[in-house]
Order: C-alpha cells, then structure tokens, then sequence
C-alpha cells in the first residue's frame, strides 16, 4: 500500500504530509544531538548507505570497496548492524561460515564474499572499537549507517536505485525517504545502480553464475536460459532480482517475502521437481535444508571506473590528514 503510493503516486501521500512533518521534525532533533556526540576514529571511516527505505545495492558496493581497497595495499574492515540476528550481546566478530540467524545475512554474506573482518553490532563506534582492537585494519568501512550521526565519518557514499529513484520524494511515511534529496549535497559520492551506465557514477550488478546452495556445483546463467524456475527471495526490492532473472530468459514464478525473512524449509519446498532459485543473501539462510534443487545467483558490482580513481585519491588526502 505504502510502496503503491511512495512510487505510483496517489493522493495518500498528501493525507500522510503531517506525519512526515512529524517525522522531519524528530530526525533533525536526532541528528542535532547525535552530532553533538559523534566518536573521532583514527583511521578513515567510509560510511555506504542511502536516503531511502528498501534495498538499493548497498551490500554489494561494500563488497567491491572491500576488495578495491585490498588491491590498493589498504587493511579494510566492515562494520555493519546485524539486523535480524538474535545474538545476545553485541558487537560480535562474524565468522565466514556462521549462524545467519545469529549474525544477520548481510553480515554473514559480507564475511563470506568480502575475505576481510566483519563485526556486526547496533552501535557503530562499538563495532568500529571491536574491529580496530587486533590492530590490522587501517580503514573502516560501515555498510549502511548513514543516519547513525554519532559515527563521525571521514566519506559518504549514497547508493540510488536507478530505476525507482526517490519515488515521490517525499519523507516517510509519505515517501520513502529518510532524509530530505536536500542531504544528497553534504554526500561526497552518489551512484546509481542502473540496469545501464548512464550516470556519471554509476554501478551495474552483474550476473554471470548459479550455484547449487548444498554442494560447488556452479553453472553458467547462461545455460538456463528458457528454464521454468521458482524465484525466490527476501529483500528489500524484490523486483529487481525477478527481473534480472527474467532478462537472462528465466522463466519465472515470482515469490515475495519481506526483507531480511527468516526462511524455513517450507518456504522453499514446491509439489514439483522445478528448481529454486534465490539470491546470495537469501541462501546463507537456507543452506542448513538446501536439497539439490535448490540454487542462487551471486551478484558482483560493477562500478564506473573513475569512481575508484577518486575515492583513492580522498582516501589519501584523508590519510594524511590523520597522520
């Protein structure tokens, strides 16, 4: 209901304006005063995130910074909040192989994929302090946290559904915004994540494999072409994965579930023999009961090349400025 009027227009939005007000309000008090309380870190502190609610591509640009900072000669480290994981106390260093249930999936996908540490946690200067005790990382940077103001932060970078955009660009709950199109200004870097490069920072999700979750055996996603699948998947902007699939000549009946779903074999089992096919987030989930029918597309982002270029040279100048 929301989403129809947040992305296809409609009259509710005006009747929700004096609950954005309200919202508005509340998150400039918080923002006031979680300035007032920001943590200096003394490495560089790159925070990935984005002004509105849904999936936007956040987790795979984290994984690409990772490795282009690898490449680079940096020591990177990830932080991120764990939502969805049931851990008693936090922060909490995420193993590669680990409980999604008790880490999140995006940490536990992030860990995987990245090949650097992951700690997950809700309080972003704690999970900075539990990544920088060992000693080896120079550089931190924070999937999502954007809002989180009392992590002080040296670079912002925004992530932008290309293909929805800001919706009606109002703020919640008459849009999807957590924060005014204004802040995109204050943000040293915005990249959309666009099905073709059209902006000047643009990313592309690329996928080029499926996977069987229960053994290594993986497969052009070129060879299914023209398979019926059952797509499966919970994120925030499920169209985007059944629509990717499509686009690779799937055939494709959709299945939808909320953001961050705690999977149960039920929800992946069918009356057929048609295979099931996932995302990579979806899978760290499910691979406690993955039988042979089941499978998942790992994605890998693609980033306009004079991004890396720049982001470099800020991180120098930053790094010199610490020293």
């Amino acid at each position: 209901m929301l989403e129809t009027i947040w992305y296809q227009g409609g009259s509710g939005a005006y009747l929700l304006k004096p609950l954005e007000a309200l919202y508005r309000l509340l998150a400039r008090l918080d923002k006031h005063f979680s300035l007032n309380k920001q943590v200096n870190h003394f490495v560089p502190v790159i925070v990935v995130g984005n002004i509105s609610v849904g999936g936007t591509g956040k987790t795979p640009l984290v994984i690409y910074l990772a490795h282009l900072l690898k490449e680079a000669g940096y020591r990177p480290g990830i932080i991120t909040r764990g939502y969805g994981g049931s851990a008693s106390h936090w922060p909490l260093l995420v193993e590669a192989d680990g409980d999604a249930s008790l880490y999140g999936d995006e940490p536990v996908l992030m860990a995987q994929r990245s090949g650097v540490p992951v700690v997950a946690g809700p309080d972003r200067n704690a999970d900075v302090d539990a990544l920088l005790q060992p000693g080896n990382i120079d550089i931190v940077i924070s999937d999502d946290g954007l809002q989180h103001y009392r992590l002080k932060r040296d670079i912002e970078i925004v992530v932008i559904d290309g293909e929805r955009g800001l919706g009606n660009e109002y703020c919640l709950p008459a849009g999807p915004l957590r924060e005014p199109k204004s802040r995109l200004a204050s943000c040293d870097f915005v990249i959309f994540n666009e099905p073709e490069p059209h902006s000047e920072l643009s990313m592309q999700l690329q996928a080029t494999l499926i996977r069987r979750l229960n053994s290594d055996l993986k497969q052009p996603l070129s060879d299914w072409k023209g398979r019926h699948i059952h797509a499966v998947t919970g994120i925030g902007n499920p169209l985007r994965f059944f629509n990717m699939l499509e686009e690779s000549g799937l055939m494709v009946t959709r299945h939808s579930f909320p953001d961050h779903h705690a999977f149960s074999q039920a929800d992946v089992d069918f009356a057929d023999e048609i295979p099931v096919v996932m995302t990579e987030k979806d899978a760290v989930k499910c691979r406690g009961f993955a039988k042979d029918n089941h499978w998942f597309v790992p994605v890998t982002a693609i980033v306009t090349s004079a991004f890396a270029e720049n982001l470099l040279a800020r991180i120098n100048e930053i790094k010199s400025d610490k020293q």
